[in-house]
């Protein structure tokens, strides 16, 4: 098997002149280039979008067989796609970059944790409460920067049913 090559001097112009240059081809004609270049983005935001929703998200395909489990999961796929942008301004705003990935790990490391307190009374029940950890240093200028004040006690409707809580 032999490689056979020809050059082509005719084509070296135009390798100069676009080099380093974006070039848009499309098949429609009555655009014209502002036109063609939101199209571009536009659709550059919606594979966005689904690499999002794939690997920060981890929302993947799901194959449904029922029509509403198919809009159901089309509207949660939605719903989170839309505060991840809502994320991104806010963050923007803040002066923060505009990547919810880093906000979004830096703040995962902020818990919960419940504080289980036998009654006293003997009556086998537990006071209940839930509290969140305070933030460390970095995760305090990040919440004080997207002006977010945490709160001390969470309250947990379903926990005061099910243990007998006494708490707020």
């Amino acid at each position: 098997m032999k490689l056979k090559w020809t050059a082509h001097p005719e084509w070296d112009d135009w390798a100069r002149l676009s080099e380093g240059t974006y070039i848009l081809r499309t098949n429609v004609h009555d655009w014209n280039d502002e036109e063609l270049w939101k199209t571009y983005i536009q659709l550059t935001e919606a594979e966005a979008a689904f690499r999002i929703q794939k690997s920060d998200l981890c929302i993947r395909p799901i194959w449904h067989h029922k029509a509403d489990r198919i809009q159901a999961h089309i509207l949660i796929c939605f719903l989170a796609y839309a505060l991840w942008k809502t994320l991104s301004q806010w963050q923007s705003r803040a002066g923060l970059g505009d990547s919810p990935r880093t906000i979004l790990n830096e703040l995962s490391r902020i818990h919960a944790a419940d504080i289980v307190l036998p009654l006293a009374d003997a009556s086998q029940r537990e006071l209940r409460l839930r509290c969140v950890v305070r933030p460390d240093r970095s995760q305090a200028l990040l919440l004080q920067r997207l002006g977010v004040t945490l709160p001390e006690r969470l309250h947990v409707p379903h926990l005061a049913k099910c243990s007998g809580d006494f708490g707020p």
